[in-house]
């Protein structure tokens, strides 16, 4: 693995070279970790000066939630505390030659950037942009292997949950039943905070549980997401509980189930973005829903649950393969409910079997 780190941080090196930059100091999270295979808490990647040199604030503890660290780095842990790695990038960064030094100004608060630009006032700061997290949006087979293994367990910790007594309990405590679950399968832990909603909040996107409990007849939506080795999935479904469903259910939930497979068939090397969503959009629209969805359809996943592309109705660019993304259309009825039903996929060719399914649970209607 040390060898793509490497690759990685060579394309970095060369965009930098082609723009007139002569290093680059990596500040986000997800983005060091892509390039130097693990990311401790405020460590900071510089790329290009002459060695590569993961700056950290304090020794890395070797945990393997914060990734495996790419040996071929220079690895420096910064004495005493309070300071800033990012500034001490610039310092070094400057001691090796550099004139002019990419940072991620999107990433970087107003009065950091000022004090990385003190530190050196001969050296320039140039903005990096979002070149990585571009690079990101297509992932090689080790980390859709990643992402596969992810909802692998996904899919397990919720079919267990679906095996069990679940009127009386609460939101909160299934979804905290939900995480261990997750853990207990081989997460790192979720890719995000899980949602459950009953009743009246089923269907809403990003609810956060609360202490109502279930009851029968209710619509039981749930959306949750494994974290394996750093990277995230997303896996959305809703369920009747205790009777069989409701007339207005039954239609509901067809509608959703037809909009979202419309988009996952749509999900082809070359298709606009705003066209994945369009196929499921125009579904609901016509059925009198518009208002009711939500304005994004689905977004990549990887490295952080939320990446580029965005699927939404203004987003510019084509899929490209081997991109993963989630297709999560939803209606919520203010005051009775309603569907979502999200899933994670990774494009693929026709030739190739057209879009890989990551996300395998049912998404029949079911009463539990």
């Amino acid at each position: 693995m040390s060898e793509v780190f490497a690759d990685r941080r060579g394309r970095l090196r060369d965009r930098c070279a082609a723009s007139g930059s002569a290093a680059a100091l990596v500040s986000r999270p997800a983005n060091v970790r892509y390039l130097a295979g693990g990311a401790p808490p405020g460590a900071v990647l510089l790329v290009g000066a002459g060695d590569d040199v993961l700056l950290c604030p304090r020794t890395p503890t070797g945990d393997p939630v914060e990734g495996r660290l790419d040996e071929r780095l220079r690895l420096v842990v910064l004495p005493g505390t309070g300071t800033d790695p990012a500034v001490a990038a610039v310092g070094l960064a400057h001691q090796e030659g550099a004139d002019v030094l990419a940072v991620e100004e999107h990433h970087l608060s107003v009065a950091r950037h000022r004090a990385m630009g003190s530190v050196e006032p001969r050296l320039r700061l140039a903005d990096l942009g979002t070149a990585i997290e571009q690079e990101r949006i297509v992932k090689d087979e080790d980390e859709i292997t990643c992402l596969r293994i992810a909802a692998e367990i996904t899919d397990q910790a919720l079919g267990e949950l679906l095996e069990s007594i679940l009127v009386g309990r609460t939101e909160r405590h299934l979804a905290l039943e939900l995480e261990r679950r997750l853990v207990d399968h081989g997460a790192d832990g979720p890719a995000f905070a899980t949602s459950v909603a009953t009743g009246p909040n089923a269907g809403r996107g990003g609810h956060r549980p609360s202490d109502r409990r279930v009851e029968e007849g209710d619509f039981l939506s749930v959306c949750l997401g494994a974290n394996y080795r750093g990277y995230r999935c997303e896996i959305g479904r809703t369920f009747v509980i205790g009777t069989s469903p409701a007339d207005w259910q039954i239609e509901l939930y067809d509608l959703v189930f037809a909009a979202q497979r419309a988009a996952r068939e749509s999900l082809t090397p070359g298709r606009a973005y705003r066209d994945v969503d369009r196929a499921a959009r125009q579904i609901l629209d016509g059925a009198g829903y518009g208002e009711c969805v939500p304005p994004v359809l689905g977004h990549g996943v990887g490295l952080e649950i939320e990446e580029d592309p965005q699927l939404a109705p203004g987003a510019m660019g084509k899929l490209d393969a081997c991109v993963p993304v989630t297709v999560e259309p939803g209606v919520h009825l203010p005051g009775r409910g309603g569907v979502r039903i999200d899933d994670t996929l990774v494009v693929r060719q026709e030739a190739d079997g057209g879009p890989e399914l990551l996300t395998i649970t049912t998404k029949e209607l079911l009463a539990l």
